[in-house]
């Protein structure tokens, strides 16, 4: 499959996706300590839902489209507000017309002392994603392919923070270099977290890299998956995950509340779900 982001922005695999890294980015403001995030596969940072891509596809209105009309109540509403709030600041005429990709929601919540790095190898999405990014002097946007950055910007000086891994999955060998990444990357920085993103669409190839990552000898990966379930036949993708390294202690919990509410949130047929588990502990 090809998950470029354009297409999909806003769409129930974003909204999942960028909830959790807002409640991980949160958590990492916690401590005084700088961090920093790495981005490998930024895509252009903020897209204009009106236009474009995210325009002919118009998945994001059975995504950010419905949360933000009904956003759920309670303790996961609360657990929601700063994205949402995240996703409203780009939008000021009240109207949802843009939507803040991982570069935006990294910049509007990391601090002066913390450092991002987003990099991007198409040329056109690299050249939006450096105006978007703007003259932000913690951040850099670097033309490169995510794959190499794994090994070229790790280990950062920074002992704490963050790396965002969520590739197109273009080419058919794509979990493969995931789980092979990882075990790079997290050999390079041990006290770093991993949000590494994934869909669900052949399951035996998921669960082929699921016990791959299994087994890399990482003392903690939880698995978090939301499946938003679709009308028998179709082949529109609605199931993914997220294998998260070195999750901050509240996550496993946050998400206990979170899950439920999104899958109720954005089902598409009574067969929406959710599932929670650890890969390794």
């Amino acid at each position: 499959m090809n998950y470029r982001h354009a297409f999909h922005a806003g769409n129930f695999a974003d909204v999942f996706k960028h909830a959790v890294l807002t409640r991980v980015l949160l958590h990492l403001c916690r401590k005084d300590a700088p961090f920093r995030v790495i981005d490998v596969h930024a895509g252009t940072g903020r897209y204009d839902l009106a236009r474009g891509e995210p325009s002919r596809t118009g998945e994001w209105r059975k995504g950010i489209g419905r949360l933000i009309e009904k956003p759920p109540s309670g303790a996961a509403g609360e657990l929601l507000a700063p994205y949402l709030a995240l996703v409203r600041g780009e939008n000021s005429s009240g109207d949802l017309k843009r939507y803040p990709g991982s570069p935006a929601i990294a910049q509007a919540l990391c601090r002066a002392q913390d450092r991002m790095i987003f990099c991007e190898l198409h040329p056109d999405d690299h050249a939006m994603l450096r105006r978007n990014v703007g003259h932000d002097r913690r951040a850099k946007a670097i033309e490169i392919d995510g794959w190499t950055a794994l090994k070229a910007y790790l280990p950062p000086k920074e002992r704490r923070g963050l790396m965002l891994i969520d590739p197109a999955f273009e080419e058919p060998d794509e979990f493969r270099r995931l789980s092979s990444g990882l075990a790079e990357a997290h050999r390079r920085w041990a006290t770093g977290i991993f949000l590494l993103w994934y869909p669900i669409k052949n399951r035996e190839e998921v669960r082929l890299f699921e016990r791959r990552i299994a087994g890399l000898q990482i003392a903690k990966i939880l698995r978090a998956g939301l499946d938003v379930g679709e009308p028998p036949k179709s082949e529109a993708l609605h199931a993914c995950a997220l294998a998260i390294v070195n999750p901050p202690w509240p996550l496993e919990d946050e998400l206990k509340t979170l899950l439920p509410a999104l899958a109720q949130a954005l089902a598409n047929t009574d067969r929406a779900k959710f599932h929670l588990d650890w890969l390794a502990r």
